[in-house]
């Protein structure tokens, strides 16, 4: 910590703006003031679109950093569920005019890319959360589901988060508003993460399924203790000692969205998990070395895990 004063604001103050027919929560007061709101990075607005009839029907909101992983996750629920998913639901494209994200939506399945980093996904997840308190959405479920590095965990494993913390081991993401440091805690849907993990089947999969502590770190290189960046002043010790420290506080794997995406769910009173496979053990080197081809099959493996959930959930209103 810095030497300056911490200012620690409550949300709970805040008025929380609702809906009959929504459970998501909006906590400003302000968005009652508005003549129609713009969701600039989705293109899309509430005077310009009927986003009830374009999404009311979302349970399920499944979130990733690229364009392609979201495309590919939106196909294969195409694909693997079209016998629980309603009659005709194919996939499409949403967002005509954004640039900046992308959408597909199948069905009841909305599959959006976040980019890289809390400042790129939180951007995102104010737009996609006002998206579903203005589409009336009823208990939404979202999801990350994305890469990461292991902590003494095998590469190729999915880590199926109990909580997200920061750099410094604290669960709770922090932002600066206003001049003043805002804190949120970093809350994760423990039973969402005891069914998910249930749904790994050892006989079958070809991978583990990991539960513990997800770290997020704001940069990909000395955030993480990285040596391989074009910056570098801590020793190779240094990093070793770091990486037991977080191993020992029952953290195993590290990412760069966690934080950020625990606490605004939380926040927003949306069940949330974060979902995400491992590409190598960050205690035997920085640097990926696995192929592609490899990594890319890995990629489908927290998509298995999450498809599986929203399978069982749909089967249960069939």
């Amino acid at each position: 910590m810095s030497g300056a004063k911490e200012t620690r604001r409550t949300d709970a103050a805040s008025e929380n703006t609702s809906d009959a027919g929504c459970t998501v929560c909006l906590r400003n007061p302000h968005i009652q003031n508005l003549n129609g709101d713009i969701l600039y990075h989705l293109g899309l607005g509430t005077k310009t679109h009927d986003l009830v009839k374009m999404f009311g029907d979302v349970k399920f909101v499944c979130m990733g950093g690229t364009p392609h992983r979201m495309e590919t996750f939106a196909k294969y629920c195409e694909s693997e569920l079209g016998d629980v998913l309603p009659a005709g639901s194919t996939v499409h494209q949403v967002l005509e005019h954004s640039h900046r994200y992308s959408m597909y939506k199948v069905g009841p399945i909305l599959a959006v890319s976040h980019g890289m980093g809390v400042s790129s996904m939180q951007i995102l997840l104010h737009e996609v959360i006002k998206l579903s308190y203005y589409a009336r959405m009823r208990d939404p479920i979202y999801f990350r589901i994305g890469t990461s590095g292991g902590i003494g965990i095998e590469p190729g494993s999915v880590v199926v988060s109990l909580g997200a913390v920061d750099e410094l081991i604290n669960p709770y993401h922090e932002q600066v508003v206003c001049g003043e440091k805002v804190r949120r805690p970093a809350e994760l849907d423990q039973e969402l993460a005891k069914e998910l993990s249930s749904l790994h089947k050892p006989g079958e999969d070809e991978y583990k399924v990991v539960n513990g502590r997800t770290m997020c770190a704001m940069d990909f290189y000395e955030g993480q203790g990285r040596l391989d960046g074009a910056f570098c002043y801590h020793t190779e010790e240094k990093k070793m000692a770091y990486l037991r420290r977080l191993h020992a506080a029952g953290v195993v794997n590290i990412e760069m969205e966690a934080t950020g995406f625990a606490a605004f769910t939380h926040l927003a009173n949306i069940r949330a998990a974060i979902v995400c496979v491992t590409f190598l053990n960050r205690l035997h080197g920085d640097q990926v070395s696995t192929p592609k081809e490899t990594l890319l099959e890995w990629e489908k493996r927290p998509q298995e895990i999450v498809a599986r959930y929203i399978r069982r959930q749909l089967s249960k209103n069939k």
